[in-house]
């Protein structure tokens, strides 16, 4: 096998057989495919597709290319994976929720990519906590406290790794093919049971409407299904933040909320959570309406905090997260209310512009160097369809300073739509997508 004659058959539409994938997959953690070659590869898989088969077999390819975990637990290893939005922090109320109900979650997260946040850099807004483990303790930490939120090591999925970089560089990111074996590859490295899939629609995705989003979907579940792994999907609105903050350390305050038992400082955030960790119960075949009410005690008794103070001390985050993380988490030297211009109904918000004003505050990256401020970000943001007042607010806004505050201000004015229209507020989940 070589690749000129792999690239070829894509670009002339031939199916490739597992064995051409396995060995292209291989070549590209091992080298023995060149930068050309891998990005001829994409923009050919970009332009014509691999079909149904061909994603089984490309995710199954860059999954062996690395490590893959195995477990011996006495529940089943479960997790789920958000394609990103603003004011996604499911994951910080998922993971524990799941391991208080007997479930074990070693969550393989990722850093923020644009304008959404990202999972591994709202672990470490929590001070002394290190997200990047080793494979030794992700065992350790998703043994003893039920589930690890931890970046990917080295060798999980080398053969994505370096794909990505060349999709980044040649217009290939957008393929349905490749997008839906990188993100399948890494996880299903982690050895998963069962996952579920929350495809994110709207101002604040990348799939802008619902039928690039299911789509989406449809290509994730049937391509993890026939890798072997139980798997469902989501369909979520995006359309305004899923939680009212935005921001790393905000982001985790309101997780904490929520894990204290308090669903009001973020109902839809909860109930996702909630609709998610059923799904996944029921993929390991719970009955549904028992899963619910154990995920919804788990919650409110406190259990699902615990696990998750548990998992922040083995991960070298204060003790005593749980009783006291509005002490432990930073906070912004400059807060103040974003006022409305006028009086109306909030009819629009535009999500990634809202998520690009929090990367400008620093709460993000503009390019890959940059350090994130764990600070700031936005809170108490207004829901779409709410009426208004002149001079009510919109949101508090968190900065290091006055100059980075006014700029953030004037993006979140230009970012929600205020006008006398009735507008119709979607729906939290969409579909689901089982097959």
């Amino acid at each position: 096998m070589d690749a000129r004659t792999i690239i070829a058959k894509v670009r002339r539409q031939k199916a490739l057989s597992p064995e051409e994938l396995a060995w292209f997959g291989m070549g590209l953690a091992n080298g023995k495919v060149s930068d050309a070659q891998a990005g001829a590869f994409a923009m050919a898989v970009c332009l014509n597709g691999i079909g149904s088969s061909g994603r089984v077999g490309l995710t199954l390819a860059m999954r062996e290319s690395g490590d893959v975990l195995h477990w011996d637990m006495d529940g089943p290893v479960i997790d789920k994976h958000s394609t990103g939005g603003v004011g996604d922090c499911v994951s910080l109320v998922l993971a524990p929720a799941l391991a208080a109900c007997g479930a074990y979650v070693p969550m393989i997260s990722g850093r923020g990519l644009g304008h959404t946040g990202g999972t591994l850099d709202k672990m470490e807004a929590i001070p002394g906590l290190t997200a990047q483990v080793d494979e030794a303790q992700l065992r350790r930490v998703t043994g003893a406290a039920g589930c690890c939120i931890a970046g990917a090591t080295g060798r999980i999925a080398p053969a994505d790794k370096r794909l990505y970089a060349i999709r980044d560089v040649t217009a290939t990111v957008e393929s349905i093919d490749l997008i839906t074996a990188s993100i399948l590859s890494k996880k299903l490295a982690a050895g998963l049971e069962g996952l579920v899939l929350d495809v994110k629609v709207g101002t604040g995705a990348f799939m802008k409407t619902a039928e690039e989003a299911e789509a989406l979907a449809r290509s994730l579940v049937s391509t993890a299904n026939g890798a072997g792994c139980a798997t469902a999907a989501l369909v979520t609105d995006m359309n305004q933040p899923l939680a009212p903050v935005l921001g790393n350390a905000l982001e985790v305050a309101v997780s904490m909320e929520v894990l204290a038992g308090n669903r009001d400082a973020a109902p839809r955030l909860h109930d996702l959570t909630v609709d998610l960790c059923t799904r996944l119960l029921a993929l390991t075949g719970e009955d549904e309406a028992e899963a619910r009410q154990r995920v919804e005690r788990a919650i409110t008794s406190g259990a699902a905090m615990e696990r998750f103070a548990h998992m922040v001390a083995l991960m070298g985050g204060p003790p005593d997260m749980a009783e006291d993380w509005r002490t432990h988490l930073p906070k912004a030297p400059v807060v103040g209310e974003v006022p409305a211009p006028r009086m109306g109904r909030v009819v629009h918000i535009d999500g990634e512009a809202l998520g690009q004003a929090v990367v400008s505050l620093g709460g993000g990256r503009q390019v890959e160097t940059d350090t994130v401020d764990p600070a700031v970000g936005l809170t108490d943001f207004i829901d779409l369809g709410t009426v208004v007042g002149r001079g009510e607010p919109l949101c508090v806004l968190h900065a290091r300073t006055e100059e980075e505050a006014e700029m953030a201000a004037r993006a979140i004015l230009s970012a929600v739509t205020i006008a006398e229209d009735d507008v119709e507020v979607p729906p939290l989940v969409h579909t689901w997508v089982d097959r």
